[in-house]
């Protein structure tokens, strides 16, 4: 009996180890290859943020092998990216209320589907799978809309969220030689 209580003792030891410094050591690690950054937008109405993580190209394919056509991608790297409003938006026409989505798209060839979703998981990807299958649950998504790709006239070597304000508020998501513009109005 004293030889089970020491083993379930160990056992449970090393899942605490794992969870507390292995984890945190390893979302560091990744994170040297794939750096964290905020875009953010604060005028003519708006309070926005979008915090991601920024791979970078390194002379892979990145559209159709690295991040295949018409599958979720949870938009950067490490942890999904999130967007966040803290005032009540509208994007294409759907009310978006304040708050904290994390943001999803699917790739296509001549238009990427932008999801918002209102849950926020930990790390947006199964281990299991490792990586290609995401934990959003399409029942919490708040937008899916349709958006058409622009192709760039030359390679972006960082996948980038950023704002574009002409006669109209765009957040803008590129990389590789792709990009999207989703209109915002509040």
């Amino acid at each position: 009996m004293k030889i089970l209580k020491w083993i379930i003792g160990i056992l449970v030891a090393l899942v605490l180890l794992f969870y507390f410094v292995g984890m945190p050591y390893l979302r560091e690690q990744t994170k040297k290859h794939s750096p964290e950054k905020t875009s953010t937008y604060l005028e003519n109405g708006f309070d926005l943020t979008v915090h991601y993580s920024s791979p970078f190209k390194k002379g892979r394919v990145i559209f159709g092998e690295l991040i295949p056509f018409d599958k979720v991608w949870r938009t950067g790297a490490n942890e999904p990216t999130v967007f966040e409003s803290k005032k009540n938006i509208q994007v294409m026409g759907t009310e978006i209320p304040a708050g904290k989505y994390s943001m999803w798209t699917i790739p296509g060839k001549n238009s990427w589907a932008f999801i918002l979703n209102d849950e926020v998981p930990d790390w947006g990807v199964t281990i299991s799978s490792g990586g290609r299958k995401t934990t959003r649950d399409a029942d919490r998504d708040v937008l899916n809309v349709s958006i058409p790709v622009e192709e760039l006239k030359s390679p972006e070597e960082s996948f980038t969220i950023d704002f574009e304000q002409t006669d109209q508020l765009y957040l803008r998501l590129y990389w590789d030689t792709m990009r999207i513009r989703v209109p915002l109005n509040n």
